[in-house]
This record gives structure tokens, C-alpha cells and sequence, in this order.
């Protein structure tokens, strides 16, 4: 795992981990009986659908929180 992540990216942010690890576990899980192609295309077709926004990646999707009076 460490050999994978270090040998992929140049910075590795502990906000993010889970997305790396997540992308690790897929690329193991799917290593044998597919190539490049075809993991590709699986990626691609499990994306269709989603949105990921570039507050959501640096975590500034989240509303202040106000005091409401009782």
C-alpha cells in the first residue's frame, strides 16, 4: 500500500486519504482478467451520474453554523 501510494503521487494530503486508499484497494481488486481498457471503462461507467465540485474536494462545502435563539 505505502509503495503504491509513494510511488504515485508526490503529496499525500490526510484530508484526502480515504480517496487514496479507495483508488489503491480498486486498482488491486481489479488487477487480474482486465486491462487497461477494460478498467476504463468500468471506471467510467461507475462515474456517470455523479458530481464531485472543487469545494467538495477542498472541504469548504460546508455552511457556517449560526446560533438560532430558543
Amino acid at each position: 500500500m505505502k509503495r503504491g501510494i509513494s510511488g504515485t503521487y508526490v503529496s499525500v494530503e490526510p484530508f484526502h486519504l480515504f480517496r487514496y486508499l479507495d483508488e489503491q484497494a480498486y486498482r488491486y481488486n481489479f488487477r487480474k482478467d482486465m486491462d487497461d481498457f477494460d478498467r476504463f471503462k468500468l471506471a467510467a461507467s461507475q462515474m456517470v451520474g455523479k458530481r464531485l465540485t472543487w469545494d467538495e474536494v477542498t472541504g469548504k462545502n460546508h455552511e457556517p453554523q449560526t446560533c438560532r435563539p430558543n
